[in-house]
């Protein structure tokens, strides 16, 4: 069981068959308290936001899936299609929580996961978190010949898994992205990101196929079709110093978020776009207010 550097409320690991998967499920707190379903983004894993969820503990469990493979969840053989997150989502909540309505907490790719199956599964869904996601640029149709080309090109492609020498040696690597980590967090996510490969090293536990573009385009208006359904109140927290932020236009951002009919957005100062890296106490504390609001 991975833990962070200072003692916290520890996960314990669920592993249950979805869609003919075997998924990897980190649940945290009391499981008589109200269900909240939290989603990692693109290439991270469920237990990196241990610190994130301590502050909502008193208010509900939490149950963090490892997405389709990525962490400890099994690799499907054909690639990765966004719709299937979105239905492991739905089998997720309907195997955990087969009545009532559950509280959704989504980083980036897990806020668009998150997102859509709130407008699609509105009376299941009782409050929806979005942490500094929906900012994915729509794609023009322009762009389908080539991208489509190009998986035929290279799928399935030879793009090998990642390995390094040592734990330590990818968190100095972690630290160059992410400068502003100490050195004990940055260990922490790197045993959160990878394992031993029996050989001496580490390696990634995200599939290489992550990394081959599939042939499909991102519509946002297929999306915002999607979002007007959501009934749930909604809150957007953004990092202060989030890249992803400016990845489209104020007016795009604007227009989407009016789809959700109840929403209110606030912005955790300083911290960029890992939430959960930056500022996890704080990102983890304004979740908490909004989930004790009536």
């Amino acid at each position: 069981m991975i833990q962070p550097a200072r003692s916290r409320s520890a996960s314990r690991s669920d592993f249950v068959r979805i869609r003919g998967l075997r998924y990897h499920l980190r649940r945290w707190g009391d499981p008589t308290r109200p269900l909240l379903f939290l989603g990692h983004g693109w290439l991270d894993v469920s237990a990196t936001f241990q610190d994130l969820v301590q502050p909502l503990l008193d208010h509900c469990q939490v149950l963090a899936p490892d997405w389709r493979g990525f962490g400890h969840t099994q690799w499907p053989a054909d690639g990765y299609w966004f719709q299937d997150y979105v239905a492991d989502l739905d089998a997720l909540v309907a195997h955990y929580a087969p009545e009532g309505a559950v509280w959704l907490v989504g980083h980036s790719m897990g806020a668009q996961i998150m997102s859509l199956y709130a407008g699609l599964r509105p009376e299941r869904v009782g409050k929806l978190v979005c942490l500094d996601g929906l900012f994915l640029p729509d794609m023009p149709a322009q762009l389908a010949p080539r991208r489509l080309l190009r998986w035929l090109d290279t799928w399935p492609g030879k793009n090998p898994e990642r390995s390094y020498p040592s734990f330590e040696f990818l968190a100095e690597r972690i630290r160059v992205q992410h400068p502003q980590l100490s050195s004990a967090r940055a260990l922490f996510i790197a045993r959160c990101w990878a394992a031993e490969d029996g050989h001496g090293r580490i390696r990634l536990l995200a599939d290489p196929k992550h990394r081959l573009d599939m042939p499909s385009l991102y519509r946002a208006a297929e999306s915002e079709a999607v979002w007007q359904n959501v009934t749930a109140p909604t809150l957007f927290v953004d990092g202060g110093q989030s890249q992803f932020v400016h990845a489209i236009p104020p007016a795009e951002t604007e227009r989407r978020r009016a789809c959700f009919r109840d929403r209110r957005e606030l912005r955790i100062a300083g911290a960029g776009h890992m939430l959960h890296f930056d500022a996890p106490e704080v990102t983890g504390r304004a979740i908490a207010g909004f989930l004790a609001q009536p």
